[in-house]
């Protein structure tokens, strides 16, 4: 976010939030049935503000807690909103709706992290950063506060992926404590309500091109005595889920790309005759069909990448491609159909060679050897051509309502 809209977000906010409501910062909790640590949270994060000078506000989140939470953030001095609709992503998109603060800090209700230490959290956001991640892994994990797969294996592997997905300089994805302007992560519109919001904010922020940091922050053991509400193998796949869609790219068109060089050379390899491996290994027709079926599966995989990757910028949600624009203002339909035919037409010509073969044999029993590879390579061709040229229409489909 360049300084200009910051300023003009800054004014725009200060004018919605009404006289006497504007406060610089917003600690917001969500919380459900956090009734052990909730109060010690609150006093600290409470204590934080009158230490620092900073005019704010504690928020918590509630989402249906039934042990009293809500009294007790209300007798620490903290503001309680609720949340109806269950999630951690649900209850802090109430949160942020809800705060008054020009920037907002957010952290779990817990006592796993140390809300009263906030300065560098404030320092970033003062120098117009748009989100500041605390890293734990640099800032230190407290013996029994991250379970092991967690630390060595959901987090460092999601965090790698969105920083190879997305171009994000970030090593702690899913630090539950960071700090960012209200307006600009209310104008992102996340829409997630489970623990893939923290990836949601991350990744739509960086698509939004908005400024995003990191400090190094602490994580202790948190202080419940009952199994948290994140499900490791349940939110992982979600955060998963999350990236995978957010980038057409390496969901579908690298993948499928590698499937057609890997198949195309298989193929190639094949085509003369069986190939004869060390060890005796010996691959003929039935690994050339494999290479075959290999290119028609990474054809179709690409196609779903360039509709899926032009369809998410047409929406808004992904970015717009300078490059992906420029391919696809050169290939319309109509040269799409072309190439399309020429394909088929390598297709037909390669099964009539076929037929012509058979017919030679007096219609006998089809050898595995030459005619059958030609016979697999022509109809590889076609179904290649039949593809494309569906996909082209679907991408017509896809941009009908979009050129009106």
């Amino acid at each position: 976010m360049t300084q200009q809209a910051r300023a003009h977000a800054d004014e725009r906010f200060s004018e919605s939030a009404g006289a006497g409501e504007a406060v610089e910062l917003t600690i917001l909790m969500p919380c459900l049935n956090e009734a052990e640590t909730l109060g010690v949270c609150v006093d600290k994060a409470m204590a934080y503000l009158a230490r620092s000078g900073i005019s704010g506000e504690v928020l918590i989140a509630d989402n249906g807690s039934t042990d009293g939470s809500q009294a007790i953030a209300t007798a620490g001095g903290a503001r309680v909103v609720p949340v109806p609709e269950r999630g951690y992503g649900a209850a802090l998109k109430g949160g942020i709706a809800a705060a008054r603060g020009r920037y907002i800090i957010m952290g779990d209700a817990d006592d796993s992290y140390d809300f009263s230490q906030l300065d560098a959290f404030v320092s970033k956001l003062r120098e117009g950063k748009d989100i500041v991640m605390g890293n734990r892994f640099q800032g230190g994990i407290g013996p029994g506060a991250m379970p092991f797969l967690h630390r060595y294996l959901g987090n460092p592997v999601l965090s790698y992926l969105g920083r190879l997905f997305f171009k994000i300089n970030v090593g702690d994805f899913h630090c539950g404590l960071r700090g960012f302007n209200t307006q600009a992560v209310r104008g992102l519109r996340l829409e997630t309500s489970g623990m893939e919001f923290a990836s949601e904010m991350v990744v739509r922020a960086s698509i939004a091109g908005l400024d995003i940091t990191e400090v190094p922050t602490t994580l202790k053991k948190d202080g419940r005595s009952r199994p948290p509400h994140l499900k490791t193998w349940r939110d992982g796949w979600r955060h998963l889920r999350f990236l995978l869609v957010y980038s057409p790219r390496w969901l579908f068109f690298y993948p499928g790309l590698a499937l057609v060089l890997l198949g195309t050379v298989g193929l190639a390899a094949l085509f003369p005759g069986p190939l004869k491996l060390f060890g005796g290994i010996r691959l003929d027709i039935h690994t050339f069909l494999v290479a075959a079926m290999t290119v028609l599966v990474g054809v179709q995989a690409m196609s779903f990448g360039v509709v899926a990757r032009r369809y998410g910028a047409l929406l808004g949600f992904l970015p717009a491609s300078e490059d992906l624009e420029r391919v696809l203002h050169s290939f319309s339909l109509e040269w799409v159909l072309r190439a399309a035919l020429v394909l088929a037409i390598f297709g037909v010509g390669f099964q009539i060679w076929a037929f012509s073969s058979w017919a030679a044999t007096g219609f006998g029993d089809l050898t595995f050897g030459y005619t059958m590879r030609v016979l697999i390579l022509g109809l590889t061709a076609l179904v290649a051509a039949i593809q494309l040229a569906l996909t082209a229409f679907l991408a017509s489909v896809v941009e009908m309502p979009f050129k009106r």
